[in-house]
């Protein structure tokens, strides 16, 4: 492959573009300036072009009337990425929208190089989806089938850890065996790598759905939710007795994903008669609010920053809601937090074990356990990382972008198509 080749991380909650020059990497500056471009959109109510990225999220904070969309990625493989809703005043699919910000990117990328991209070097997670074969390949399959709708020719794919394993294997010790960790917005995937002269050389893959969206989901439903009524209990409308507030709503509401789909007169008038027969009727009116106000995604960047805040340590931090009623908000510590995210732990600890064993190395062997990714920030990951692999040094390569430069990096092998 030559330097015509465009590598691409399109991320679950961040993208990044790069292409190799004179053997060096070259981030794209795809975004004001910026190595990394959020993935978000954001459709104006009336109609009009599409604005992606940190553009997308001024509209949603500035309240413009229209539909703002984040963590496309995650429904890939699903059938809901070829259902068509209306967004923006035209009938759209994710599979489309997710094209056109592709194009988007395929444009700037061009516009900031003077060069024009026909192929393109994209990243996947080692599984879109865990433990279901077919929708893993469907998943590949939409997103192959959105970069050929976005204006790319040819398309080939680089499992993610294994991307940032290239860019960051000299962070390892030479010789030594090394374990990446690659925590991003929807997926947690895993490289076991020996480091040498010439490279990393790859001993095993894994990964598993689990990311900074799911901790975030963790968190909205044991923090922010109850708040909205969830976890309450509603009168009958004939006879005595109690009923359990439904939790299907809470569980789409603090889902990046579902939150577009949920601003429809059905949810909103279930929320309506929920709040009608509520004990609590405050708190499921706060539901209805939400609902009727289209504040889902106001919601999901609170807890995101509480989420945030507790991980830095803070005892004073919360999730503020003010937006929903004033002087709303809910306390949540690093002690809580770890309390919302124990199962996560556990969860990353058995992936990472199982690369292990995949590879035939053993836990104390690894010399370096490498962190990439925006959610590999969070203390859960450093603490299983260090309680799995007990001789390891722990570094932090480049969160947001070790992946794109492994990209890059792997557009010159002559392995790949097209070399």
């Amino acid at each position: 492959m030559t330097e015509s080749v465009l590598a691409i991380d399109f991320g679950t909650s961040n993208s990044a573009a790069a292409t190799l020059r004179d053997g060096r990497v070259h981030r794209i500056p795809i975004e004001d300036g910026a190595d990394t471009l959020p993935t978000a959109v954001f459709f104006p109510a009336r109609g009009g072009a599409m604005r992606i990225g940190a553009a997308a999220a001024d509209d949603l904070i500035e309240g413009n009337e229209g539909r703002y969309m984040r963590a496309l990625k995650s429904v890939l493989g699903t059938s809901l990425v070829h259902e068509k809703r209306l967004i923006g005043g035209k009938r759209r699919s994710i599979a489309e929208i997710v094209a056109e910000f592709l194009r988007e990117v395929k444009r700037r990328a061009e516009a900031a190089t003077g060069q024009r991209f026909n192929r393109v070097l994209s990243g996947r997670p080692v599984h879109f989806h865990s433990n279901h074969a077919e929708r893993d390949s469907q998943a590949e399959a939409d997103l192959r089938a959105c970069y050929l709708a976005a204006g790319f020719t040819e398309v080939e794919f680089l499992v993610e850890p294994e991307a940032a394993a290239l860019a960051s294997h000299g962070l390892g010790r030479a010789g030594g065996l090394g374990l990446i960790v690659d925590i991003g917005g929807g997926t947690s995937d895993f490289s076991v790598f020996r480091s040498g002269p010439t490279g990393a050389q790859i001993l095993a893959n894994h990964g598993i759905r689990l990311g900074g969206t799911d901790f975030d989901h963790a968190v909205s439903m044991s923090h922010a939710m109850p708040a909205l009524g969830h976890g309450g209990s509603l009168r009958r409308e004939m006879g005595e007795g109690l009923l359990p507030v439904p939790n299907a709503v809470f569980s789409e509401l603090a889902t990046w994903a579902r939150i577009p789909f949920l601003y429809t007169p059905e949810t909103r008038r279930m929320a309506q008669d929920m709040a009608r027969l509520a004990t609590d009727r405050a708190a499921l009116s706060r539901l209805v609010a939400v609902l009727d106000e289209e504040l889902g995604h106001e919601l999901a960047f609170a807890v995101e920053r509480g989420k945030i805040a507790a991980n830095g340590g803070s005892d004073a931090a919360g999730i503020q809601m003010g937006f929903i009623e004033p002087g709303l908000g809910v306390a949540i510590t690093p002690a809580s937090l770890q309390d919302a995210l124990t199962q996560y732990q556990n969860d990353l600890s058995l992936a990472a074990r199982e690369t292990l064993d995949m590879a035939g190395v053993a836990q104390d062997e690894i010399a370096s356990v490498i962190l990439v990714g925006g959610s590999s920030l969070m203390d859960l990951v450093g603490h299983a990382a260090r309680a799995l692999c007990p001789n390891a040094e722990l570094r932090r390569s480049e969160a947001f972008t070790a992946v794109v430069d492994g990209l890059a990096l792997a557009t010159a092998r002559e392995a790949l198509h097209g070399a």
